[in-house]
């Protein structure tokens, strides 16, 4: 069963779809996780959709969300900043929740690409939240950065953007727009993968928040609550490096898991490698029902 909401995050209205299972029975408390998108992405006919999909085929609630400016959400269009991603992320715990089908101790959050960063720092933040799962995602921005913009010529026109936008904004008041392949290059034939309602302009606002934010400093805090650290072993757009020096400062439990032979977008297509690793890591750090430990 699908059914879409709406929520308020910072007084901005929040769209999402809530997905409960057909076998889910009056009265019971489920498992849930809060699906994020991916960079200027949508919650829609996407890699968020098809992961709360999944989630929903395996017993568990799955929430996504568009992140406000962003798909059917409220808010100045396009206009992204980490930080207000993670305020969409914590208000939608919040808002989950209280929903009567939720178990609200054993809520999770997953996301996709920028839509992992924002669920690791979420995770790392909020001791709500009861799990994370990051599929391909970053800890360090500039680091991240440097590994989209490989040599000098990339690194100076891109630092060059960015200091072209603190100019436009000190004189006008206004971000300056700009290609988001400017921002985060994708090899054309992974496009495709791109949801409908993606957005192609960026503001150099949102470049610089996602130069500044570091998921990485608040990892450990995630821990003794579980985390999955799930990536491409040669991302093509999400360096990999990422996502391990995010395990080597995490605390445990933590799993990093690296696949070979996908894409960065692991779930596309039947995505049964993804799925299952996926689903086998679950299993042991996050069933749908809880085990019961025997005494003694």
């Amino acid at each position: 069963m699908e059914r879409r909401v709406t929520f308020k995050s910072d007084g901005i209205d929040i769209a999402g779809v809530l997905h409960i299972p057909d076998s889910h029975k009056p009265g019971e408390r489920l498992p849930a996780f809060i699906v994020l998108h991916g960079f200027m992405g949508s919650k829609d006919e996407s890699h968020a959709e098809i992961q709360a999909k999944m989630l929903e085929s395996w017993g568990y609630a799955a929430l996504r969300i568009d992140f406000r400016g962003l798909g059917e959400s409220g808010g100045p269009r396009g206009y992204v900043l980490c930080m207000d991603q993670v305020a969409d992320t914590r208000n939608a715990l919040t808002w989950l929740a209280e929903q009567p089908e939720i178990d609200p101790a054993r809520i999770g959050v997953t996301g996709h690409s920028f839509g992992a960063a924002v669920s690791v720092y979420t995770g790392g933040v909020d001791p709500r939240v009861a799990c994370v799962i990051s599929s391909c995602g970053w800890g360090h921005g500039e680091r991240k950065f440097r590994g989209q913009h490989p040599g000098e010529e990339n690194w100076r026109n891109f630092t060059d953007m960015l200091a072209r936008g603190a100019a436009h904004k000190a004189k006008t008041g206004e971000p300056l727009w700009v290609s988001r392949w400017e921002v985060v290059p994708i090899p054309e034939h992974l496009r495709v993968h791109l949801p409908a309602k993606a957005q192609f302009k960026v503001s150099a606002d949102t470049a610089q928040s996602m130069y500044d934010f570091r998921a990485e400093d608040v990892v450990a805090n995630i821990a003794p609550r579980p985390l999955l650290l799930l990536h491409i072993a040669e991302d093509t757009i999400t360096p990999t490096e990422q996502s391990i020096r995010l395990f080597e400062k995490a605390g445990q439990p933590t799993e990093l898991l690296l696949m070979t032979g996908v894409s960065h977008f692991p779930l596309a297509g039947d995505g049964a490698y993804a799925r299952n690793l996926i689903k086998g890591w679950l299993d042991k750090f996050f069933p749908v029902t809880p085990r019961v430990e025997a005494p003694g």
